[in-house]
């Protein structure tokens, strides 16, 4: 019984720290939405800029609670990015444990350069992507049409895309991660780069809210730009990690 009892502890304060990370990621989630919550119409202000700033185009409510929904959704969004410094420390110190010694060293800069990462996913979405994708949708072929857009449909459309942008903008540090751990290599990925091209395609399509080419275009294109660069961190790496004892040609 006292063997069963040493065996089951571990699970039990496995357990216990998931537990305790869950209640810290939740109530890190509920302080930012709550933060966020006060500067929601700023946030709404800012987010519809795209399609208003010419005033030719204002949105509408379909329903009597959309407007307030549409508050407690950028509030949530901007929360989520609020608290996402705690969500992934709770996720390091969670796994940390079963990590090796080397993976443990590479783990803070990750999360350090996830965030950067993310935030620059964000960035280029709502600067370069949205802007660029909502001028083209609302005036290609459009005359005679008058746009009346809900609010809901187009924050849906709106924080879809940006987090999708923002996980895909990590792809280099992830596939720089990969390699550094010895999953890949940067031969085998050039060797396969008409594979991650049709995966690339494939995920546009998957994560762009809207079933039209231009969109997933949008997305695929900056996917391969993406790959490359993180094709490229990866061969810097290996010449930093193994003194140039290999030399590393795009096939």
């Amino acid at each position: 019984m006292k063997e069963i009892d040493e065996k089951r502890m571990p699970l039990i304060e496995h357990l216990a720290e998931l537990r305790k990370s869950l209640i810290i990621s939740i109530l890190a989630i509920g302080v930012g939405f709550m933060a966020s919550f006060y500067f929601s119409e700023s946030i709404l202000k800012f987010l519809t800029s795209l399609v208003t700033s010419d005033k030719k185009n204002t949105f509408i409510f379909l329903s009597p609670a959309e407007a307030l929904w549409s508050n407690f959704k950028v509030a949530f969004f901007a929360g989520l990015i609020l608290a996402l410094p705690v969500l992934l420390y709770e996720i390091w110190r969670f796994v940390s444990p079963g990590l090796s010694e080397k993976e443990r060293r590479y783990a803070i800069p990750f999360l350090i350069l996830a965030l950067i990462f993310f935030g620059l996913g964000l960035t280029f979405c709502y600067i370069v992507v949205l802007r660029f994708a909502m001028n083209f949708l609302l005036t290609y072929k459009t005359a005679g049409l008058t746009p009346m857009i809900s609010i809901g449909s187009y924050l849906d459309f709106v924080i879809r895309f940006m987090l999708a942008f923002g996980v895909i903008f990590e792809l280099p540090f992830i596939i720089i991660f990969l390699t550094k751990i010895g999953i890949v290599t940067p031969e085998f990925l050039s060797r396969n780069r008409k594979y991650a091209i049709l995966i690339n395609f494939i995920i546009a399509a998957i994560l762009t809210p809207t079933p039209d080419i231009f969109n997933q275009l949008l997305m695929a294109g900056p996917l391969l730009v993406l790959y490359e660069i993180g094709i490229i961190g990866a061969r810097i790496f290996c010449r930093e990690t193994h003194g140039k004892k290999e030399e590393f040609g795009i096939s």
